[in-house]
């Protein structure tokens, strides 16, 4: 028989294998060396690449941190909440990913680092409800994921043909 406790640890492994898919599946189809990627307009407010290498380990650090720390103190309900917002904004946000790169799909890749953006937001306010620490570490990601989505939309706008 599965106990409380045993299914709460499987719980903090799937988090963690959802970061995995997430830290692993965001670089998956992405190319941003080739012709392709290289011949589009980009928005004017882009940063420059470096600040993509830099803040994404951050945020797949925090995102562990989060994982961590929310599994310890939230309820059982509210720990189920929040992993399942996360799922659903990494499945959003690797869709973004494979649009954006592989079949180029610039429109439907912004609905859906949009729909990414739009979930983390109860995530972030769950966060702060963990405490103040853990919520202050999770903005930046807020932050960083309604950036990309606008530069997604830039994408899109930009290179409509």
């Amino acid at each position: 028989m599965v106990t409380t406790n045993k299914l709460r640890n499987i719980s903090l492994f799937l988090g963690f294998t959802v970061l995995a898919v997430y830290a692993i599946g965001s670089g998956f189809w992405v190319n941003t060396g080739d012709s392709w990627y290289r011949s589009l307009n980009a928005p004017s407010w882009q940063p420059p690449d470096f600040v993509f290498g830099l803040i994404w380990p951050y945020n797949f650090f925090v995102i562990g941190v989060c994982i961590y720390t929310n599994w310890q103190k939230f309820s059982t309900r509210n720990w189920s909440i929040w992993l399942i917002l996360l799922t659903i904004s990494v499945i959003f946000a690797l869709l973004w990913s494979y649009q954006f790169y592989r079949p180029h799909n610039l429109m439907f890749a912004a609905i859906a680092l949009s729909l990414a953006a739009i979930f983390t937001i109860p995530l972030t306010i769950l966060n702060f409800s963990a405490s103040l620490n853990t919520g202050l570490a999770f903005l930046p990601y807020q932050i960083w994921v309604l950036l990309a989505s606008s530069l997604s939309w830039g994408y899109y706008f930009l290179n409509r043909n």
